[in-house]
């Protein structure tokens, strides 16, 4: 008996793990989502810069706009697709690893767009070096440091994380857009290298994979043992593509997200630089107005989310589609020389819708899918920037072909009208019988 004490003693002293940290002591989870917050504001240098690169790279390379939004699109869509796996890849080789691995590859795709003398090198560096790093440090690098290191706060922190990439888009964008303006796009691209490699010693000193790795338990909960490596992670997720791509709601979902990346990513964060300095408006001002966007992105996304909790989220996926689609279609008339009170109404306007989308989309899935929501969500995520890297393409193709971008501005809003229909047709999920008496 004392012997079988004992032993159990051993194994809840092994379960227990270490002691509570000091009270008054700021707990590690927080210093890791620091630097979790830092290095997600860094990336988002990477997201400001394509917008800023396309009259510079056309007036000193003669290089078409479909070129440019080209390498613009392979960036996007490797960006999307890379992201189901980031989370696979952290479970097999660390998140440490992954993050300061990821951010070399952006820091020297970026720096060699410096040396480029070919179209297919901006393609290269830009598009495949940098898409496949950003990737790697989409929504899933957040999602996996809050799942591990927080128990208490975990909606807290996500909020500040998923804010992070609006508020560097605030910080880098004047810099980067007076960079371009008064030095030439070569000094804005390697802004973006040093800010990737200044990241790095802080996520390799900083940032652990797992609590249990400095002797602690998550921040609000019990100490837990650092779970095995995950190699199967990845057959996971192809296999629940596979699954939820023989449900309509999955292609219903992927399809408007598909659309929702278009009229975003794709469409304004690449080419509403561009179009507004077709109307004389100076780049500084109109990237000064793409940053305010993501000032109001981080006010509509969190009121979204207190929405989708309240209100039926099909009907509410619809009015933020026809919302956006409306706002598209009076764009044309409102891009003039200077900023007037109509262009802030939009870009407050469109600013608020800009991820509102993001919470309903998460509940559908997770009405439809259940455990599996998370993966299927990154792969409706993945469509998402697929839709994006299409119409960074064809926005610059269409630019060139008719000389101005109106034809895309309405393209997109009559896209959008779409996208309100496809919500609002996803059925309910089935309700299991109830059971006979």
């Amino acid at each position: 008996m004392e012997q079988t004490a004992t032993a159990a003693d051993a194994a809840a002293a092994d379960t227990a793990g270490p002691p509570p940290a000091t009270p008054g002591r700021v707990h590690r989870a927080w210093w890791v989502a620091a630097v979790t917050f830092v290095t997600i504001v860094g990336a988002a240098a990477f997201a400001s810069l394509p917008g800023l690169l396309i009259e510079p790279l056309h007036a000193e390379f003669d290089w078409s706009r479909g070129t440019i939004g080209f390498a613009v699109s392979v960036n996007l869509a490797l960006y999307g697709l890379t992201a189901p796996f980031a989370a696979a890849l952290m479970d097999r080789f660390g998140i440490r690893r992954i993050v300061a691995l990821a951010l070399l590859v952006i820091s020297g795709g970026s720096l060699a767009t410096v040396w480029m003398t070919a179209a297919w090198q901006l393609v290269l560096f830009w598009g495949v070096l940098v898409g496949l790093g950003s990737g790697s440090m989409a929504l899933a690098f957040a999602a996996t440091v809050v799942n591990r290191w927080f128990t208490a706060r975990r909606g807290l922190v996500t909020g500040v994380l998923t804010a992070a990439g609006a508020s560097g888009q605030l910080v880098f964008l004047p810099l980067l857009s007076w960079l371009v303006e008064h030095h030439g796009w070569r000094p804005a691209a390697v802004t973006v290298a040093l800010a990737a490699l200044a990241v790095v010693p802080f996520v390799w000193l900083l940032l652990r994979d797992h609590p249990a790795d400095v002797g602690l338990a998550p921040y609000g909960g019990p100490y837990a043992a650092k779970p095995a490596p995950v190699p199967g992670a990845a057959r996971r997720a192809v296999a629940v593509l596979l699954r939820a791509a023989r449900t309509g709601p999955f292609w219903l979902l992927a399809g408007t997200f598909a659309i929702c990346g278009a009229s975003t990513n794709g469409l304004v964060k690449t080419h509403f630089v561009p179009a507004a300095h077709d109307h004389g408006m100076p780049v500084t001002a109109a990237a000064g107005l793409l940053a305010v966007i993501g000032v109001f992105d981080v006010v509509g996304t969190v009121a979204s989310g207190w929405f989708t909790d309240r209100f039926e989220v099909r009907r509410l996926l619809a009015v933020y589609y026809a919302l956006r689609g409306v706002s598209l279609l009076f764009l044309p008339m409102l891009l003039a020389p200077s900023v007037h009170p109509p262009m802030v109404f939009f870009i407050v306007f469109y600013g608020l819708d800009w991820v509102a989308t993001v919470p309903p989309t998460v509940a559908l899935c997770r009405e439809h899918y259940g455990d599996d929501s998370a993966i299927v969500f990154g792969w409706v995520l993945a469509s998402h920037h697929v839709g994006a890297a299409a119409v960074a393409f064809l926005g610059g193709a269409a630019r060139d072909a008719f000389g101005s971008y109106d034809v895309v501005w309405y393209a997109s809003g009559a896209l959008c009208a779409l996208a309100a229909l496809m919500a609002m047709v996803i059925r309910r999920p089935a309700r299991p019988a109830p059971a006979a008496a």
